[in-house]
């Protein structure tokens, strides 16, 4: 498969996708953590 120079994504592409994919991963894991986080504090396994 030949691919244009045009159609190769620049470094800045490349960049700028690795961190959306970062901040969605990160963000993520704060709502899955303060899920369970709930759910605990829920049932009573609270400190």
């Amino acid at each position: 498969m030949n691919h244009s120079p045009s159609s190769v994504p620049s470094w800045r592409s490349r960049l700028l996708w690795l961190a959306l994919i970062w901040a969605g991963s990160v963000a993520a894991l704060g709502v899955t953590a303060y899920a369970l986080r709930l759910i605990m504090r829920t049932i009573g396994m609270s400190t």
